[in-house]
């Protein structure tokens, strides 16, 4: 943890928010209109490492309103931009040619989309940061969270935001700003899937202890403008199973929303087994399925980006209290994973979140654990939402697609009457202790992209827009330099080639094959996350890099 230094300015808040995402949004506009109410002042900051609110934020999305009614109310009046309303919802098992279309009367009526909303989650927080900043929010863009502060108790003070300015060696440029402290009586961590801040609070005040390890998907998106005849506004398209090889569980969403667009995307669930398996190349792949491509035929593709997604729902959250603060949304897990669906649960732990601050702070409390929090978050709607679906990630880790989905859906609809036929299992392995070795493991041989429905990574990097400061410290480090090639590289063909959807990790050799060195190209990287997850010795340390750089989506 960090240490105060003399060269640093520091700055007081009563709450201090990482991340302007749904959760930490919404905590600051709760707070607000808790204030306001009360009559009372209260300073609050939210922190943002994007180069503007909405640049790192990637989901599908169709949005359960269910938070947003209960946070703004009158969300339509105030133009928020969620305007296409479901109309239409499929869910397809593919094969290699044909697909079945389960009936929707096979789902529990909490599975259906109708009355949901397509839309860019990046957009909505950007519309929620306007909100939030005419209540008196201070966002700051730009400016990564590098470490927090604890105080001479062990409770966390604040935060730390990364120096700016320090070149790729460690000296300093000219030009160099030391990093700014923001200290406050409660600082809430709202990062988004495996933050690096939330990293570090879990293990240091061992949050996860007694819970199941958490759980990880991949999604990858691309947004596509459509031929005017192939769109069909409204429509939601999910689908699993083929080019999917045994052993790998995920599947596909395409939602149609206004001005022609579709959102396309593919998740793969990160507990896969095959290290030879690309979840990049498995994407392109499936936008070949006549199912798919006949939408996409005559579009064209304008944007990209990845994210990892928590995947372990109830069983692995984590407390969600420490000394000082909390963590909010995704940076604790909330995602439905039968639903694809998180923003709500998000939005909901924010504002819960944020209450349980208010009343701490006006009974004079700064920096103790808020025990009201987590027993808040149990009472609601979010842990019932979880609750039901508690089983159907590991019935389709063990079972697989076809079976563990089928097993998953009786499951839920017994829950949906009060009961389970399972009570509630288990995820026993991290996702990157999942791995067969390379040589136990079938080959995969992708196609080809063909440059019309599937891509390169190359080009797909270059639309979602990234960018870093070349000169500055590698943000993907290594605990040892010789993990790659020395372990990985024999015994699992060093996954990190493949499972990185931006191409910024490489093996390269010499023309006769000698001399294999592991090469990171973090300028590519789009801040998924993948890497800090599936390296199998979990050699790989995702740090923040400098403030600002990453992607810019927009739209997405």
């Amino acid at each position: 943890m960090s240490e105060t230094d003399a060269e640093r300015e520091s700055m007081e808040y009563d709450v201090v928010i990482v991340g302007a995402g749904p959760a930490g949004l919404a905590a600051a506009i709760r707070l607000k209109q808790l204030a306001a109410e009360a009559e009372r002042e209260l300073s609050v900051a939210v922190l943002e490492k994007g180069a503007e609110v909405g640049a790192h934020i990637l989901s599908g999305a169709v949005i359960d309103p269910k938070g947003l009614n209960e946070l703004i109310p009158d969300w339509k009046d105030k133009d928020a931009p969620l305007k296409t309303e479901v109309k239409k919802d499929k869910f397809l098992f593919l094969g290699p040619a044909g697909a079945i279309r389960f009936p929707n009367i096979f789902f529990p009526p909490f599975m259906s989309n109708h009355g949901m909303y397509i839309g860019s989650l990046g957009n909505l927080c950007r519309w929620l940061a306007e909100q939030a900043e005419a209540m008196g929010v201070e966002i700051y863009p730009g400016f990564a969270v590098a470490d927090v502060v604890l105080d001479d108790e062990g409770a966390v003070k604040g935060v730390v935001t990364g120096d700016f300015g320090v070149a790729k060696d460690g000296s300093r440029k000219g030009g160099y700003t030391p990093g700014m402290e923001l200290h406050a009586k409660y600082t809430l961590i709202g990062e988004g899937v495996r933050g690096s801040v939330a990293k570090k609070l879990i293990n240091t005040f061992e949050l996860s202890k007694g819970r199941d390890p958490q759980k990880f998907g991949i999604g990858i998106k691309e947004l596509w403008e459509l031929d005017p005849e192939r769109h069909d506004e409204g429509l939601v398209v999910h689908t699993t199973g083929w080019p999917l090889p045994r052993g790998a569980g995920g599947g596909s969403f395409m939602y149609h929303f206004e001005g022609n667009l579709a959102s396309v995307g593919f998740v793969v669930h990160l507990n896969y087994t095959n290290p030879h398996l690309s979840p990049f190349d498995e994407m392109q792949q499936h936008k070949h399925h006549p199912s798919i491509a006949r939408y996409l035929e005559g579009g064209k593709r304008i944007s990209y980006g990845a994210r990892a997604i928590t995947e372990g729902g109830l069983q692995s959250v984590p407390k969600l209290a420490f000394p000082g603060g909390a963590l909010i949304g995704c940076s604790a897990g909330f995602v439905n994973v039968p639903r694809i669906k998180g923003t709500h649960n998000a939005m909901k732990t924010g504002m819960l979140c944020a209450e349980s601050v208010f009343a701490a702070i006006g009974e004079g409390r700064a920096r103790d654990e808020l025990e009201t929090y987590e027993p808040a978050v149990k009472a609601s709607w979010v842990w019932k939402d979880l609750k039901r679906v508690r089983n159907v990630k590991p019935l389709w880790s063990t079972f697989g697609s076809f079976i563990g989905l089928g097993l998953g859906g009786i499951d839920m609809w017994t829950n949906f009457f009060g009961f389970s036929l399972f009570g509630t299992l288990h995820h026993r392995k991290p996702d990157h202790a999942t791995l067969q070795k390379a040589s136990d493991a079938k080959p995969i041989d992708y196609p080809k992209p063909d440059g019309v429905l599937s891509f390169d990574k190359l080009s797909s990097v270059f639309l979602s827009n990234t960018n870093h400061e070349e000169d500055q410290p590698v943000h993907l480090t290594l605990k040892d330099a010789s993990v790659p090639i020395d372990h990985n590289l024999p015994n699992f063909d060093e996954p990190a080639q493949r499972y990185c959807p931006a191409g910024v990790y490489e093996v390269v050799r010499e023309d006769d094959g000698s001399n294999p060195r592991f090469v990171i190209n973090a300028q590519n990287c789009v801040h998924c996350k993948t890497c800090d997850i599936k390296d199998p010795t979990q050699n790989i340390n995702w740090v923040v890099p400098e403030g600002g750089g990453g992607p810019v989506y927009p739209n997405m």
